[in-house]
């Protein structure tokens, strides 16, 4: 197995199999790409030449690594063309029969010391390697998609794979220019076993009507900074394809965040799979298009829900980094603002934070001095809640905690106009629990602003069932006017984004309790492999472990999913005081400043 690699069969000429072809190829290996359809050989062909095009075009590579890269691959129809390989990758569809008859043959066809690698990314690496007759050289070499953009490669080992067989492709797939990354054989591996079970999630969400799919997508890109929603990443992949990775991990986990929603299953009877079939949660311009047309579930442009309130002067409560975040949104917005705090020095300090905050602006260029003064000038800071005496709107943006919170909108039921707006920020408490510390419930909405307010461009609209249309209506416009997007959901916990993050986090930590990957392993696969801006243990040390327990708690208590129970290893870092980065320790370890 302590050969070079340099001349590698890809069995299966869709997609994926095209993909690492063609990474194959410009890498300077021979490939030799196999498929029963002649069709999907000629696609194969037809999809390098075009790829390795646009590439020499925009200046990537020369006409020469063109020429050559085309030269170095040539396609068969039968599984014999593999008998010179050192490695043959199979990239054939997701079933074990059709995956173990690949392998029979191929044992009768390559030399002993060739390695046989899966791309499965849902099937047990073990059971396959069994039915081989050298099962020590079977492993899993899971490339994600598409192939020539993603860096992230798993390499997957069985109890059975010898290792000098991983030595062999984990090197290769750093000369590939990959990230490879060690993981052990269960179904969806890191990357898939923590998407997975978000995906279905999100599902299950849409399922259940409680937020649209245009506003859960919406809420994941931009209050996490995906690169795509949940929804259009299943259309993506493939719904029939999703569907049957979770199947696999929940024959497994028997958790039932990983049974696949019934959703799925329903749009895969009916062959609306996502882009391949032009039809998935959403509908595009031709089957394989990636172009979204509108149709019957497409919300019509500027649609709201009736006329709103009048709102020119806002209180924002509170004197930490999200009230001085939300009160400079609202008078860069040009509205006038009241900050108020539990004293006079502190509501002066949460203003002095605006100050170098919008300075920060002047000196990169963002904002000019004059509109920083002007800024500056609509917000008045106050030392007592009765400086809301006559606002429109009231935010409050003080502690996670739903006692402090009935108790201020009690204060703010007594000082604040009848007709004003009360809105709280929180992001994991009950809306209505809060509302109804007042006697104006249908008043009460929750506007959750993400941090920083100013940067972050997600607001959560949550209205209980006593919320009024025409607060909701003014909320909604209001977002406009200071130019978030809002989205709208229900008074339930985690709300939309929260009730879809922090089960993959907590997912994540259960993999390091189980000793199945390393934090560093697992943030590089979501980072690499799923597009994450941050990794989640990377992402969990900067929340605060602490606020992440809390939420877990909320989702737990109010799903009662057993999936949903915090992992211990957080609790116990919590109880430590190992709280992330404000503590200096967390997953990891930071410079005290």
């Amino acid at each position: 197995m302590d050969t070079p690699l340099s001349t590698i069969a890809v069995v299966g000429l869709g997609t994926m199999g095209t993909g690492i072809a063609e990474v194959l190829a410009l890498a300077g290996r021979e490939v030799i790409g196999i498929d029963i359809s002649e069709a999907a050989a000629l696609g194969a062909v037809a999809s390098l030449e075009a790829s390795t095009a646009r590439a020499a075009g925009r200046g990537r590579i020369t006409e020469e690594e063109r020429a050559a890269a085309l030269t170095r691959f040539r396609t068969a129809d039968n599984l014999r063309a593999a008998a010179d390989a050192e490695l043959v990758i199979e990239v054939v569809p997701e079933s074990y029969e059709i995956k173990q008859q690949v392998f029979r043959e191929l044992d009768a066809i390559v030399s002993p010391t060739a390695i046989l690698a899966t791309g499965t990314n849902a099937l047990s690496v073990t059971r396959l390697a069994a039915e081989s007759q050298h099962p020590e050289r079977v492993l899993g070499l899971h490339f994600f998609n598409p192939a020539p953009a993603m860096k992230l490669v798993e390499v997957v080992s069985s109890v059975l794979t010898a290792p000098p067989a991983v030595e062999a492709v984990t090197r290769l797939a750093r000369e590939l220019g990959k990230e490879p990354v060690a993981v052990g054989d269960r179904p969806g591996f890191v990357a898939d076993g923590l998407l997975f079970g978000y995906l279905n999630q999100a599902a299950a969400m849409y399922e259940a009507s409680y937020a649209s799919r245009e506003d859960i997508d919406a809420a994941m890109k931009l209050g996490c900074g995906l690169p795509m929603g949940p929804l259009a990443l299943l259309d993506l992949i493939g719904i029939d394809t999703a569907r049957t990775v979770l199947e696999a991990m929940y024959a497994e986990s028997r958790d039932r965040l990983h049974a696949p929603a019934p959703i799925l299953g329903q749009l895969s009877s009916a062959g609306l799979t996502g882009r391949k079939a032009g039809r998935g949660f959403y509908t595009y311009d031709a089957p394989g298009g990636q172009d979204v047309v509108p149709d019957a579930l497409t919300p019509a442009p500027g649609a709201e829900a009736g006329a709103g309130r009048a709102v020119a002067s806002v209180g924002v409560a509170g004197s930490g980094t999200m009230a001085s975040g939300i009160a400079e949104v609202f008078a860069k917005a040009g509205y006038d603002v009241v900050l108020a705090a539990r004293t006079q020095e502190k509501a002066d300090l949460a203003k002095g934070r605006i100050a170098k905050s919008l300075e920060r602006s002047v000196s990169k260029g963002r904002l000019s001095a004059e509109a920083r003064d002007e800024t500056l000038a609509r917000i008045t800071a106050a030392g007592s809640l009765d400086a809301f005496a006559e606002v429109d709107l009231a935010v409050e943006a003080v502690a996670e905690d739903l006692e402090v919170k009935q108790q201020l909108f009690a204060a703010l039921d007594k000082v604040c106009r009848p007709g004003a707006v009360l809105a709280t920020t929180t992001s994991s408490l009950p809306v209505v629990a809060i509302a109804r510390a007042t006697a104006r419930p249908e008043d009460v909405i929750g506007m959750h602003f993400f941090n920083p307010a100013p940067a972050m461009k997600l607001v959560e609209v949550v209205r209980t069932v006593l919320t009024a249309d025409d607060v909701h209506a003014t909320v909604r416009a209001v977002c406009g006017k200071i130019r978030k997007h809002p989205v709208d959901c229900g008074d339930r916990a985690g709300f939309i984004v929260n009730a879809l993050l922090f089960p993959y986090l907590n997912n994540a930590i259960k993999m390091v309790e189980e000793h199945y990957a390393s934090l560093d392993d697992i943030d590089a696969a979501m980072k690499l492999g799923g597009g994450y801006p941050m990794g989640p243990f990377e992402l969990l040390d900067v929340v605060g472990l602490d606020v992440s327990l809390a939420i877990e708690k909320v989702l737990h208590q109010e799903f009662r999913d057993p999936g949903l129970a915090p992992a211990p290893l957080l609790e116990h870092l919590v109880a430590a005081g190992c709280l992330g980065r404000k503590t200096g320790r967390g997953f990891r370890e930071y410079a005290r400043r």
